[in-house]
């Protein structure tokens, strides 16, 4: 799988965050009463668990922050699936900074492995079907890009990235517009000829209204398998269709089934259990020389 490499631009400030909400006023109290600042160590990260890659540059990247002479060995990609004692990363250099910024490069990179873990097995559940997996804007607020990527790590495909790159008129819009044409008709003379309109849907009487409309996709809202198939029937192909609410691993195969084109998930992103990560010293030297990874 070709997964293009995650820009430092999308997670350095992120990173930073992070790592200054750890240090907090006084640094590393532990580390740095007990290391001292001449000490240099070798360490790797290793998976206690297999599962997919996601994150790897944003991992080497945390310990690169806390101190630009650490030194790194990436030794899997994003995208790539391992198993269960791989070495990840190793990371050579002071030993302070190796320490200081271990939870915060273990916690994004397992939290992103997690996600790309979790869209794997989404996307093996609807494998034959041609249906595709995709997340939602349920992330976790300022790391929507990131488990975005995750996403991509793991086989899936994104939806929009934030309120401003698509429409989707959603029930309360319904409700405060009073009907599917006149919400349709304000977003049509308010934006432009590029933006993609999508309509979600709760009954086949509300998508018989958003296909007269000409929406170019529908999302298929809490419907049951019996409602999605006469409801991918009804479309024919004239749009789009996108099956979301409470879509699970038990029942997305399916749903996939009906012949729904994409199906969003929420879990991918707000309820991925993160994939087991450790960092391990293996080596320790007491001078200012290098220590090899």
């Amino acid at each position: 799988m070709l997964i293009n490499r995650l820009s430092p631009l999308l997670f350095e400030d992120s990173v930073r965050g992070a790592l200054r909400e750890d240090l907090g006023r006084a640094g590393d109290l532990t580390t740095d009463a007990i290391v001292s600042d001449d000490t240099t160590a070798s360490a790797e990260i290793v998976a206690r668990l297999g599962g997919r890659m996601a994150g790897i540059d944003l991992a080497l990247r945390t310990f690169e922050i806390v101190d630009p002479e650490v030194v790194g060995e990436v030794l899997v990609s994003d995208g790539q699936d391992v198993e269960a004692g791989a070495v990840l990363l190793k990371v050579g250099g002071p030993a302070r900074a190796i320490l200081t910024a271990e939870r915060t490069a273990l916690n994004f990179f397992g939290h992103l492995c997690g996600v790309a873990t979790l869209t794997r097995a989404y996307v093996e559940a609807v494998a034959g079907t041609g249906a595709k997996v995709v997340c939602t804007r349920k992330t976790t607020p300022g790391l929507r890009a990131l488990e975005k990527h995750a996403v991509r790590c793991g086989g899936g495909a994104n939806h929009r990235f934030g309120l401003d790159d698509a429409v989707l008129i959603k029930d309360n819009h319904l409700a405060i517009a009073g009907d599917v044409r006149t919400a349709i008709e304000r977003v049509r003379a308010a934006v432009g000829h590029m933006v993609m309109i999508e309509l979600e849907v709760d009954t086949l009487q509300q998508l018989e209204e958003g296909i007269e409309a000409d929406v170019d996709a529908v999302l298929l809202d809490n419907m049951d398998v019996e409602t999605l198939t006469a409801a991918i029937e009804m479309v024919g192909g004239r749009c789009t269709t996108e099956a979301s609410g409470g879509i699970n691993l038990e029942t997305a195969s399916a749903i996939a089934a009906t012949g729904v084109d994409y199906l969003s998930v929420g879990a991918l992103t707000h309820s991925a259990p993160s994939l087991d990560l450790s960092l391990e010293v293996t080596g320790v030297q007491r001078s200012t020389m290098k220590v090899s990874i």
